[in-house]
């Protein structure tokens, strides 16, 4: 599935989810290093418990971030 973000540097984020469990997660755009540990440490993780940790976090003086935009998309996969 392709999340099209809002708020964020990152203008996509491209998820792929195999019985519950995240298999892949690729941001288009945003800090890189960022994007690949975030996509590195939710790799195999269960989405609710990704969902969890992520949802809410900000960005600076942003209202969200990219890890916040990742359970936002995770949540519309639910």
């Amino acid at each position: 599935m392709r999340y099209k973000t809002q708020g964020t540097c990152s203008s996509a984020i491209d998820v792929e989810v195999k019985d519950g469990r995240i298999e892949s997660v690729q941001f288009i755009g945003g800090c890189n290093g960022n994007t690949q540990g975030i996509s590195a440490l939710v790799k195999g993780m269960m989405v609710q418990e990704a969902i969890d940790r992520l949802k809410g976090i900000k960005c600076g003086f942003k209202s969200t971030s990219c890890p916040d935009q990742l359970a936002r998309a995770l949540e519309q996969m639910q």
